[in-house]
């Protein structure tokens, strides 16, 4: 894994257009202030495309017994 970039307080300003195409493509960066690095850039993580309730109606299968627990577990939390 390569180590984040990193840029000084004057620089982050200077060059802050260039510091968000740099984060738009996957890249962090870390903003430091006297050496010390104070905040890291990241991408955000792309929304989930959900296509409303339902959306997976045929490819989950839940067994019939799903809710029945084996004896030996059963019995492990006191359920017999």
């Amino acid at each position: 894994m390569e180590a984040a970039r990193q840029y000084n307080v004057h620089e982050a300003k200077t060059h802050f257009s260039r510091i968000l195409e740099q984060v738009a493509t996957g890249e962090e960066v870390v903003i430091s202030k006297a050496g010390e690095p104070v905040a890291k850039v990241v991408p955000l993580r792309p929304k989930v495309r959900r296509t409303g309730r339902g959306s997976l109606a045929g490819r989950i299968h839940i067994a019939d017994d799903f809710d029945e627990l084996p004896d030996d577990i059963a019995d492990a939390f006191g359920m017999r």
